[in-house]
């Protein structure tokens, strides 16, 4: 990997790869838990929320079932609530915090069965279930699919914003580092930093993450700490959500998530269609969160951040989480083009030809090459990127970012990030949802890959 000037001049090299598709593939049949994919096995034993959506995408071009099963059994975990939860427990697996940490059976919300986690991921799955019908090899068992997976989103996304959103249609918050999907990103610092414990009260735990993986690579001590304080906090609160609402100490709206939430309602008015259902209030609430991330956008460098509830003032770091706007069709009024040109701060070099963004620009003082999303390359950051290049009219620059996520595969193997300075992979080997994204990218009909109507890129 090298730095280098944005050129949007040069054509990528065309990405397809036999060698690259087959090996991703074996990486997916590697993981598959006889109901599920893990994400890694070593690392991620169990079934993750949004890897699963990412996962069945990846499927979906050559394994109907194996797609359609993947969201089946994520969606074996939902609480009554419509709650989706990060985590979807495989018994025996050795991991930390486990079921016996959690304790969702505080819940009357909470499933006995299969045990899960008590917080969410990205709603990144109506967009998993429509790509899973856009590939179909069997048009009319994937309709059927999405009959019934229907309600289950209605009741997902009407969780989030009944219990996520501070006002009717708004942004949807996080109150975990864990629910971003992006657990030690400096977006959280601050927040983090202002929570006080008494350390001698905390419950007793072991991490596991750095038997596995390499601890540099990973998040410190002090943060995992903060991560099983917050746990301990909800399970005494028996996950009642108006309760979390009331007392966490962290409370964010991010950037990432509510994007994935905006083109996640598109889709899913795509799928209400398709089955014969009302897709406005899917499309309404897209539209409304699209105009609620105005509210994020930072006019002096070009980028949207995140907002801190409790501070009750927008974070002052800037992050590739604030390029996935793009993906969703929501800026207007020139803040695509000004993005676009503000993409050399945060990319490197990949291969003679491609490039992709760095978690945290490698100009920022506290950037970590290794430091999980500190610094590292994420395939998901990329792969949301690509779609929203694809989406505003730039196909030579998504076709070098998807040219990136292949070469990165092709190179070092599937791994769960790669350091912006070697390119060597880092975090989880064998990484599903890395093989997965890869497949998807390499089919080239990924979602949200459309130019935005006037509706979805003009408010």
């Amino acid at each position: 990997m090298s730095d280098g000037a944005l050129e949007t001049g040069r054509t990528a090299e065309p990405v397809g790869d036999a060698a690259v598709i087959g090996t991703a593939k074996a990486v997916l049949e590697a993981n598959w838990l006889g109901h599920a994919t893990s994400p890694s096995r070593g690392l991620y034993p169990h079934q993750w929320s949004w890897d699963a959506a990412c996962i069945a995408m990846g499927y979906a071009s050559w394994n109907q079932e194996r797609a359609e099963m993947e969201l089946r059994s994520l969606f074996s975990g939902q609480w009554r609530s419509g709650l989706l939860p990060h985590i979807v427990f495989t018994d025996g697996a050795r991991y930390f915090p486990g079921p016996e940490f959690w304790q969702t059976e505080r819940s009357p919300d909470a499933p006995e069965s299969p045990k899960t986690s008590g917080i969410v991921q990205p709603p990144i799955h109506a967009t998993a279930a429509l790509q899973v019908y856009r590939l179909a090899s069997d048009r009319a068992r994937a309709v059927l699919f999405l009959e019934e997976l229907l309600p289950k989103l209605a009741a997902w996304h009407a969780y989030l914003y009944r219990e996520r959103a501070r006002t009717e249609g708004g942004l949807a918050e996080i109150w975990h580092p864990w629910e971003s999907g992006m657990d030690n990103s400096p977006l959280w610092d601050a927040a983090l930093g202002r929570i006080s414990f008494d350390a001698g009260l905390l419950p007793e735990y072991e991490r596991v993450d750095v038997d596995v993986a390499e601890a540099t690579e990973r998040p410190t001590n002090g943060e995992y700490d903060r991560y099983v304080y917050l746990v301990s906090m909800f399970r005494e609160l028996a996950y009642d959500s108006s309760e979390m609402r009331r007392v966490t100490p962290f409370a964010l709206q991010p950037v990432l998530f509510n994007s994935l939430l905006v083109q996640s309602n598109r889709d899913l008015a795509e799928i209400a269609r398709i089955v014969g259902a009302d897709p406005a209030p899917f499309d309404a609430r897209a539209e409304s969160t699209a105009l609620a991330l105005d509210d994020l956008w930072d006019e002096e460098h070009a980028v949207y951040v995140d907002y801190d509830v409790n501070a009750g003032e927008l974070v002052d770091v800037r992050t590739a989480a604030g390029l996935s706007p793009l993906y969703a069709g929501v800026p207007a009024g020139g803040r695509a083009e000004r993005m676009v040109a503000r993409l050399a701060e945060s990319r490197v070099g990949v291969g003679d030809s491609a490039w992709a963004v760095t978690s945290l620009s490698p100009g920022d003082p506290g950037f970590q090459a290794s430091r999980y999303w500190r610094g590292p390359v994420w395939p998901i950051l990329n792969w949301v990127l690509q779609r929203g290049l694809d989406r505003y009219g730039y196909p030579t620059l998504a076709a070098e970012v998807r040219s990136a996520l292949v070469e990165l595969a092709r190179s070092s193997g599937f791994y769960e990030h790669y350091s912006p300075v070697t390119g060597r992979g880092q975090g989880g080997e064998q990484f599903a949802w890395t093989a997965a994204l890869v497949l998807d990218s390499l089919h080239g009909n990924g979602a949200g890959s459309a130019s935005p109507s006037t509706s979805q890129a003009a408010h």
